[in-house]
């Protein structure tokens, strides 16, 4: 008997710690358009010492182009030019860089129309951004978006908050 309540019990803690699914959303890919700015990643490689992160989406035949921008610590800018279309269910976009040389597939975390932000994350759950229609977010409404990042399973503690775009 006493086996069973430690085995139920550690079932229990293992359903209640593991993360909540990070479920693709259906996003009306209208609203993606227009400039996005930056507000929080995960770290990765290609990101390093970039600030003011913006990503530019403009309607084209068969998809979308989307231009990155940052500002290196070095003073320079960073662009990267991207091809991108979506699923036939609007739950997620691939994108490729440089030629086509390099693809990846992204996913629609959470879509808040209402208050101008969207989490973004790469189709293997590595890689996760917070962006705003705004270079920044009201602190508010920034912790708010925070806590559903860390709702989907992602560490708040892992994700840096870039510097938003210079006047």
């Amino acid at each position: 008997m006493m086996k069973r309540l430690i085995l139920a019990a550690a079932a229990a803690a293992l359903f209640v710690a593991a993360p909540a699914s990070a479920e693709p959303e259906k996003i009306e890919l209208t609203k993606m358009m227009g400039r996005w700015y930056e507000v929080a990643r995960v770290p990765n490689k290609l990101q390093d010492g970039c600030e003011a992160g913006a990503s530019d989406w403009t309607p084209r035949e068969g998809g979308f182009a989307v231009v990155q921008r940052c500002w290196k610590d070095d003073g320079g800018q960073t662009t990267w030019k991207a091809k991108a279309t979506a699923d036939p269910s609007n739950t997620r976009i691939k994108m490729s860089f440089f030629g086509g040389l390099v693809s990846q597939d992204y996913r629609v975390l959470e879509h808040r129309i209402d208050q101008g932000w969207l989490i973004l994350g790469t189709a293997n759950g590595k890689y996760v951004w917070l962006m705003s229609q705004k270079p920044t977010l009201p602190a508010a409404i920034k912790a708010q978006a925070v806590a559903r990042m860390k709702q989907l399973g992602f560490d708040p503690a892992r994700l840096e908050f870039p510097g938003p775009p210079r006047s």
